[in-house]
């Protein structure tokens, strides 16, 4: 008896839901139908992967080491189902993106208007969420590409460095801090900290600047870029942001930026699955970031 794919998308359901009840209900089965496939999932493993706490069910140490594997082998099978479609011309060509929130309102755009231009084609979606999110959803295959920072430790995903994203310190436009040529973190330990929510990559790195410098300033958060950079113009704190989300208002005037040594060299890069093999139109719009006119589109638009 083989391991089937009703077994791991059922696994998963439980996995994610923490319920039998939860899984049958999202898969439109019965819940002796959810428990039968768990149980001839783990007797074909040889190990128990779940197990009951009261009216819950958890997943045992074999169940949470399973569930990446089991993750990768539903996404292989969709990615090719897809690659098989588009092959017989069943299904449009497309390409499906997830980028963090910076990105997607700065860098993306001018890339897929790029992108389009060449590939004319070639269909695209864009998924927008933290750090955190975009990368889950790429590494379970749930979208082709990935746009944001560096790819996590843990070896699910694999990153091409394509563009330098410069983080600056924004600081009120009219105030003390303006007028300064330079600052230290120490020097604004007495500041309020606005900071995005959690999951957001620009504020775990945040924090761990925070950390280094050995200061605990008051922190608040706020969940979008514009609202950071609104709080920042009317005094309530500082902020880092990065380079390209700030550009129009530093060059109005609306905000000003000072000089903070030890903020750390970032870049934006494009993402996939490790164990993936890109589909014709993934590949092609890897080819097209990777090159020279992703480069020439976005600083085109980001000096606008």
């Amino acid at each position: 008896m083989a391991v089937t794919l009703t077994q791991l998308t059922t696994f998963l359901a439980v996995a994610r839901s923490g319920s039998v009840k939860t899984a049958a209900a999202q898969l439109f089965v019965t819940q002796p139908s959810v428990s039968a496939a768990l149980h001839a999932l783990s007797r074909e493993l040889g190990v128990s992967l779940t197990e009951r706490v009261g009216r819950t069910v958890r997943l045992t140490p074999a169940g949470e080491a399973f569930v990446p594997y089991a993750t990768d082998a539903l996404g292989a099978i969709g990615q090719g189902r897809r690659a098989a479609g588009e092959a017989a011309a069943e299904l449009a060509h497309e390409v499906r993106i997830s980028a963090v929130t910076t990105a997607a309102e700065y860098v993306v755009p001018p890339l897929l208007r790029g992108f389009s231009n060449q590939h004319p084609g070639i269909g695209l979606s864009l998924e927008v969420g933290n750090r955190e999110r975009v990368f889950q959803r790429v590494a379970e295959r749930t979208d082709d590409v990935a746009i944001g920072g560096a790819p996590p430790e843990g070896g699910r995903l694999v990153g091409h460095r394509f563009l330098r994203n410069e983080i600056v310190l924004i600081v009120p436009p009219d105030g003390e801090l303006a007028l300064r040529g330079s600052v230290t973190f120490k020097g604004l330990a007495a500041e309020t900290w606005l900071l995005r929510e959690e999951g957001s990559g620009t504020r775990g790195m945040v924090e761990s600047l925070l950390r280094k410098h050995g200061i605990s300033p008051t922190t608040l958060t706020l969940g979008s870029n514009g609202a950071i950079k609104q709080a920042v113009r009317t005094g309530l704190g500082v902020s880092l942001q990065a380079r390209a989300a700030v550009e129009l208002e530093l060059g109005t005037g609306l905000l000003a930026t000072v000089s903070l040594r030890g903020i750390p060299i970032r870049h934006w890069y494009v993402l996939t699955p490790a164990t993936s093999r890109p589909r014709p139109a993934v590949q092609a719009f890897l080819d097209f970031v990777a090159g020279d006119g992703a480069q020439h589109v976005i600083e085109a638009s980001l000096n606008r």
